[in-house]
C-alpha cells in the first residue's frame, strides 16, 4: 500500500464538478468516478472531509445579479449544496465508503447539524464527512467554508478541485500562452492577483499557513496523485 503524504485533508468540490458534460444538474457517471477515487484514498487510511458547492443547480451570486434579494439567493444556493451532498453521500456509500453529511442549516431529516467535535469524531472513525449548506450564512462562499472547516477539523491541506490543471498567470481558456505555476507563495498570489480562492477564504488560509493545492479533477487519478505527494497542479503555501 503506497504511503500518503497527508493524514487529513479537506477536498473542495465545486457543484459544476458533479455535472460532467451535462451542463446542469448531476451526472451519475461523474459521481461514480469521483466516488471510486475517494474510496481509493480512504482505503489508504487518509482522513477526508469534503466541502461541496451548488453551482450546478443554483448560484446565489447569479440570482442576486438578476434582481433577487442577495440573502434569499444565497440561502437557495445553500439548499443546492445539500442536494449535491446527499447525491455524493449515496454514491460514496454504494462504493463502500462510510459517510456522514453535516449541514450548517438544520435539516435533521436528511443531515446531521454541523458540530465540530462530532465531525472530528467521524473523521477519527474513518468516515468521510461532507459539509453542506456553506457556513449557514449569506454573503459567504463555499471557498470560505472550505478554509473555515479545514482549520476547524485540523486538515493539513486544502485540495481545490477545478476544471483546469492549476493556477495560471492569466485565464488559460482565453489565452493559449498562459503560463502555469507549479508553486506560488501566499504573498505572490496576492501581489500577482492570482485567482486562487475568494478573498475571505484566501486570507484565512494565509493567516493559518494552511497550504492549498489547485488541480484538475477531470483527469482520472489526480486525487490519488495529490494524496501521494506527486507534483500535480499548483501548490500555494507560505514559503517558496
Amino acid at each position: 500500500m503506497p504511503k500518503p503524504a497527508f493524514k487529513r485533508v479537506l477536498l473542495k468540490l465545486s457543484g459544476e464538478a458533479l455535472q460532467g458534460d451535462a451542463g446542469y444538474g448531476l451526472d451519475p457517471a461523474t459521481l461514480e468516478r469521483i466516488s471510486q477515487e475517494i474510496a481509493e484514498i480512504v482505503g489508504m487510511g487518509v482522513s477526508l472531509a469534503i466541502v461541496i458547492g451548488g453551482g450546478n443547480i443554483f448560484r446565489g451570486m447569479s440570482g442576486s445579479s438578476k434582481g433577487m434579494d442577495r440573502s434569499t439567493a444565497d440561502y437557495m444556493g445553500m439548499m443546492a449544496t445539500v442536494i449535491n451532498a446527499l447525491a455524493l453521500q449515496d454514491s460514496l456509500e454504494r462504493a463502500g465508503v462510510p459517510t456522514r453529511v453535516q449541514s450548517a442549516i438544520r435539516m435533521d431529516a436528511v443531515a446531521e447539524p454541523y458540530i465540530r467535535r462530532r465531525a472530528i469524531r467521524h473523521l477519527e472513525k474513518k468516515r468521510v464527512v461532507i459539509f453542506a449548506a456553506g457556513t449557514g450564512n449569506p454573503y459567504f462562499t463555499t471557498d470560505t467554508t472550505a478554509a473555515l472547516r479545514a482549520n476547524e477539523v485540523g486538515a493539513e491541506v486544502i485540495l481545490k478541485a477545478t476544471k483546469v490543471d492549476g493556477i495560471y498567470d492569466s485565464d488559460p481558456m482565453k489565452n493559449k500562452k498562459a503560463v502555469r505555476f507549479e508553486h506560488v507563495t501566499f504573498r505572490d498570489a496576492l501581489t500577482k492577483d492570482l485567482k486562487v480562492m475568494d478573498a475571505t477564504a484566501f486570507a484565512m488560509a494565509m493567516d493559518t499557513k494552511l497550504p492549498i493545492i489547485v488541480f484538475d479533477l477531470h483527469k482520472s487519478g489526480n486525487i490519488r496523485k495529490v494524496i501521494l505527494g506527486e507534483k500535480v497542479g499548483t501548490l500555494v503555501s507560505e514559503k517558496a
